[in-house]
């Protein structure tokens, strides 16, 4: 594997695209008008993307494209006749978050070169692995994570031949990607499909300590962190910002490139990151990277700061000094985009013009010459043209024999047969092989891989022919519902563990028919401890939400299962974990609808399992929601405060809606939904389908409402779950808030 400093650009459309190639970008990442996480970016069609394939080459620079997003099962037809498209491009990697993708390009695709995306989540070493042995080339690490997890992770990802991306600069999100569903819940616009309506830049209500944004981060920069990235030995320092415009890539491609081009050359840094100041900006933050989370990393409006910066830094005062400065600021932007326009304005992506003329003469080879734009080649027969009986070679024959041999990068300008005489024949094998070595040429001297049609997929019999009920609970207090029902009892691990804490190693082993729940993120210590709780414990069977557990599950051999924070929304997902980890069953997305799960196709001895009761998550977070909202004494997270705080507010947005902001012990701040989901329709609905319906009684994110009776609650849910749909009434009127939208909606 060799590795390099790469600088990787974002690329919203052509004109960003070439921006970053001619302000020195190693690699652009890109995405396609379906298929991708940015879907407000302009992104382009194939034509565009073929021609910018061709450009960047010329220039030294790498194309990822971006195909980052949960599939749909209707959609994995379609998105199997894009990878066919583009197995015949010399795109240099994909970049994914379904692990549905991981099974279709090693089983069918297995030349193109997949990287695992940000919304993957990845921020532990049992996750580097789990997505190493699904074949990931590099992964995107959380951009949660302080250095020394990065230089950690790094060193894991280096043993197993992945290599490691870090953002550096650009817009943060205060949730973990991937595990933030705010928009989802609330307009069906879900981050995992590429069409977050960014609810952490709304207004709210002004809260306690007198903030309307109360979610809003600055952006990031580690612009002066270069050494230690280069320290960690990252390989890929990538620069956020596919809904910007071509002005802000260049702006930010050019000061970066100039910085690391000084540091290679002398080992400094540049002093100066003003030009960072004059595009788009929320001002600056590193706190991420530097581990010191405080409330300095927010800012109370999200909007362009650059504006805000040039009159500070100028000590403007009155109206004159600012309208100057103002004035300055647009007079220096105007000159760099001036400066862009003549660098790129020579940059052409149109397609190549193609032509094929024949030369036939009898007792003479077939020649076909080949001219395009770049190079004129002939190529001739093995056997010589004879007369023709009836039938010979003509050139609507010769036309219906080439058709197709041009491929997305030229635009085909006619055939030439003035040079082809009547009358002559040769074997028409040798027709198609001047065809394919025409197309070989054409593809940059490689063969033209064929298309490849996906087999049909059986539905495989269920594990539970009548569903079962499954609950989730996460205090010891809740212990007396083992007493209540014969359901399947899980136990909700925490996010942070104290070192070498027994408490919950206790709990199960005092308790043995509880079932491990473990959470959908775990950093550092907090990973190891759970591994460490794996190791000890011993379940028979777990479920998890984290990758990094579900990997070390599968090396001890524990029955597990996915948590319905793993995403899961299509078959091949399914069939993923099933073949590469020995997955038992899958929670399928609560994001999705009856009509986006019925076609689901299970593998063989594989539970389906659907949560039809639970808290609405909206997101999490490794920053505190307390500071910016009823406020915190400490200046900063603390390693204490997972552990030991358990805070709880509300945060009410300008409609009037409030949303349960919760705190648990052991636990990332959370904001929950102001409606319980319930759906109770499902059960009669997708019987068929799922094996396991499951309800959350944890009360975690309830806020002020109050807490039903969880015995009563899980009575009812069994009558339910048994087919008795005269508990509805009661159950509607023991969760009076509540919403199955997501159900009826869907992705």
């Amino acid at each position: 594997m060799s590795r390099k400093l790469e600088l990787l650009a974002p690329g919203g459309d052509v004109e960003a695209i070439k921006a970053a190639i001619v302000a020195g970008a190693n690699a652009v990442y890109c995405g396609l008008d379906v298929f991708n996480a940015r879907n407000r970016a302009s992104n382009l069609s194939f034509d565009e993307l073929t021609g910018i394939l061709r450009l960047a080459h010329e220039h030294g620079c790498e194309v990822f494209l971006t195909l980052n997003i949960v599939l749909l099962e209707h959609e994995i037809k379609s998105i199997a006749k894009l990878l066919n498209q583009l197995v015949n491009t010399s795109v240099d990697g994909i970049i994914v978050q379904d692990l549905a993708m991981f099974d279709l390009v090693k089983k069918y695709f297995p030349t193109l070169d997949v990287h695992a995306s940000t919304q993957l989540t990845t921020h532990n070493e049992g996750q580097i692995k789990f997505l190493a042995k699904l074949g990931a080339s590099r992964v995107n690490l959380s951009r949660e994570l302080n250095i020394e997890e990065v230089k950690s992770l790094t060193a894991v990802a280096h043993e197993h031949d992945v290599l490691t991306e870090v953002f550096v600069h650009g817009s943060l999100c205060i949730a973990f990607s991937g595990q933030c569903y705010s928009t989802s819940v609330s307009a069906g616009n879900s981050g995992n499909r590429g069409r977050c309506s960014q609810a952490c830049r709304d207004e709210y209500e002004e809260t306690e300590v007198g903030n309307k944004y109360p979610l809003n981060l600055k952006d990031n920069s580690a612009y002066f962190d270069l050494p230690e990235l280069v320290d960690a030995k990252v390989d890929s320092l990538k620069v956020e910002g596919r809904i910007k415009g071509s002005h802000y890539v260049y702006t930010v491609i050019d000061n970066w490139r100039k910085n690391i081009n000084k540091f290679i050359e002398s080992g400094d840094l540049l002093e100066d990151d003003s030009n960072l100041h004059k595009v788009f900006n929320r001002d600056f933050t590193n706190s991420f990277l530097t581990g010191n989370l405080t409330k300095d990393m927010f800012i109370d409006n999200p909007r362009d700061h650059s504006v805000t910066h040039a009159v500070e830094k100028s000590n403007a005062i009155d109206v004159v000094q600012i309208h100057d400065v103002k004035a300055e600021l647009n007079a220096a932007k105007d000159n760099l985009g001036e400066e862009l326009r003549e660098k790129i304005q020579d940059l052409d992506i149109s397609k190549l013009p193609l032509s094929i003329a024949f030369k036939a003469q009898l007792d003479s080879p077939l020649k076909v010459v080949v001219a395009t734009s770049k190079e004129i080649f002939e190529l001739e027969s093995t056997s010589l043209l004879m007369a023709a009986g009836e039938k010979s070679i003509t050139p609507k024959e010769l036309e219906k024999r080439f058709k197709g041999v041009s491929n997305s990068d030229y635009e085909f300008s006619g055939y030439d047969f003035s040079q082809v005489d009547e009358g002559l024949i040769l074997p028409f094998k040798e027709l198609s092989d001047l065809k394919d070595q025409i197309a070989y040429r054409l593809n940059g001297n490689k063969a033209v891989i064929k298309h490849v049609e996906l087999p049909k997929l059986a539905q495989k019999p269920k594990v539970e022919q009548q569903p079962k009920l499954s609950m989730l609970i996460a205090d010891i207090a809740d212990l007396k519902i083992c007493d209540a029902t014969d359901a399947d009892i899980y136990f909700k691990l925490p996010e942070s563990f104290r070192r070498n804490d027994k408490t919950y190693i206790n709990i199960f082993s005092e308790n043995p028919r509880l079932i491990p729940w473990f959470p959908a993120v775990l950093i550092g210590k907090d990973y190891n401890e759970a591994v460490k709780f794996l190791e000890e414990v011993k379940p028979a069977r777990i479920v998890t939400n984290n990758t990094g557990i579900a990997y070390k599950a599968y090396e001890m051999g524990i029955e597990w299962v996915a948590g319905p924070f793993m995403n899961t929304t299509n078959s091949h997902a399914l069939i993923t974990l099933k073949e590469e980890f020995n997955c038992a069953g899958a929670f399928i997305s609560n994001e999705i609808n009856q009509g986006q799960m019925k076609h689901i196709r299970r593998p063989e001895n594989f539970k389906l399992l659907y949560s039809i009761y639970h808290p609405i998550l909206l997101m999490t977070s490794r920053q505190c929601f307390f500071q910016q909202t009823v406020g915190c004494n400490k200046r900063a997270i603390e390693a204490g405060c997972m552990i030991k705080c358990e805070k709880a507010t509300t945060i009410t947005n300008m409609k009037g809606v409030s949303f349960a902001v919760d705190k648990q012990k052991g636990g990332y701040p959370s904001i929950y939904n102001h409606e319980q989901f319930l759906n109770m329709d499902v059960v009669n609905d997708l019987s068929d389908l799922f094996d396991e319906f499951f309800i959350d009684l944890t009360n975690i994110g309830g806020g002020s409402k109050e807490q039903a009776d969880i015995v009563e609650l899980a009575t009812h849910f069994e009558a339910l779950v048994k087919g008795e749909t005269a508990v509805q009434e009661a159950l509607y009127s023991m969760v009076p808030i509540n919403t199955h939208n997501q159900y009826v909606k869907g992705l």
